[in-house]
């Protein structure tokens, strides 16, 4: 089941994070963006979605699930979850930027109707290996479900 979060979730949210990614952020980390003006969060026991909008225009800042729970539905439903909460909040347009090494992801979000739209070189900074471009993906909201 997907809810909103709240700031009593960070911890847990942190954890999610530290689960899916190699390089997680930290509790604080996680606060500090969710506290951020036209942020929101949506959650599920296995994963986590950040967003924040301004504006007509949204952005996901993470989207984190369980490596166990992967392939299951839980990200796109929290995708869908984001672009609902960013229609509510005035957004038109919701971007995105993924690890263009990232297959998985850059899948999901096309099934959940994102185009690219650029590349930015470098962008990710890994301390094992070198570093990767994002892909910025964009996705035209409608009322339509996402």
């Amino acid at each position: 089941m997907i809810r909103q979060a709240t700031a009593d979730d960070a911890p847990d949210l942190a954890k999610l994070h530290a689960e899916a990614f190699a390089e997680p952020w930290s509790e604080a980390a996680v606060r500090e963006l969710a506290a951020t003006n036209g942020a929101f969060a949506f959650t599920g026991d296995d994963g986590f979605i950040l967003a924040r909008a301004i504006g007509s225009e949204a952005e996901i800042l993470t989207l984190a699930v369980k490596p166990s729970a992967r392939r299951r539905g839980l990200g796109q439903a929290l995708v869908q979850a984001a672009a609902a909460g960013a229609r509510e909040a005035g957004a038109g347009v919701l971007f995105l930027e993924v690890a263009a090494d990232n297959a998985a992801a850059i899948a999901l979000y096309a099934r959940c109707g994102f185009e690219p739209m650029a590349r930015r070189a470098a962008y990710y900074r890994r301390r094992l290996g070198p570093p990767m471009d994002a892909l910025v993906l964009r996705k035209t909201l409608t009322s339509a479900p996402a």
